[in-house]
């Protein structure tokens, strides 16, 4: 099986974050230039939260406030589930599923050393399913 450390090594190693008092705009231009749809919020090199393009728009967008003049900490999701590297594709899907969010930061003896989304995990999951396909192939055609 698939690990998260497994699929971290094969994608970019930019975790992009901001900091609590940063202004919303700022993150959401981050997010746009990144072409991402979460960032991380981090102070003082400790996760405190996620600010995830969801939350922009219930947050912020739905309760009428100014981007420019609303900080990160006001609208972040602060209580975070995270996983470590050694945790399989498999039980993080279930997890994204059962919690229903899209973004799972990744932390080793606390310290962040990734942020994979629900589609580097699938991803993980296809290429998975085609290797062992090709190997039945082989299996099976003697080859």
């Amino acid at each position: 099986m698939t690990t998260i450390n497994d699929l971290l090594r094969d994608k970019p190693s930019d975790i992009w974050t901001v900091a609590p008092d940063d202004s919303v705009y700022d993150a959401l231009q981050l997010m746009a230039d990144k072409n991402i749809g979460a960032v991380l919020v981090m102070d003082a090199g400790r996760l405190v939260g996620l600010l995830s393009e969801r939350d922009y728009a219930r947050k912020l967008v739905l309760e009428n406030r100014s981007s420019k003049q609303t900080p990160v900490q006001d609208v972040m999701t602060q209580r975070v589930a995270y996983i470590a590297p050694s945790t399989e594709i498999e039980q993080c899907l279930a997890l994204m599923t059962d919690k229903r969010f899209r973004h799972l930061p990744v932390m080793d003896n606390d310290k962040l050393v990734g942020l994979v989304s629900i589609g580097d995990l699938v991803k993980g999951v296809i290429a998975d399913k085609e290797f062992m396909i090709e190997q039945l192939e082989h299996y099976i055609t003697g080859h």
